[in-house]
C-alpha cells in the first residue's frame, strides 16, 4: 500500500471520528431544522427523479428513496 494511500485512509478516519464526536455532543433528537449541523456533516445532496443521495463530509453516501 502506498503512502498517499495511507494518508488518504489516515484522514478518512481523522474525519470519522471527527463527526462521532460531535454527534455524541448533540441532543438524541432534533426537533426543528439546524444549519451549522448540515453544514458541518453534509458535503451535498443529488437529487434523482426516483431518490436522492446524501453524501457527508466524512466521504459516506447514503441513498434516500421516495
Amino acid at each position: 500500500m502506498s503512502q498517499v494511500e495511507n494518508l488518504g485512509r489516515d484522514e478518512m478516519k481523522k474525519r470519522i471520528t471527527d463527526m462521532s464526536a460531535f454527534l455524541k455532543e448533540q441532543p438524541i433528537a432534533l426537533v426543528q431544522y439546524d444549519e451549522s449541523l448540515v453544514r458541518r456533516l453534509i458535503e451535498k445532496v443529488t437529487v434523482y427523479e426516483d431518490k436522492f443521495t446524501v453524501e457527508f463530509k466524512s466521504g459516506m453516501t447514503v441513498d434516500v428513496e421516495e
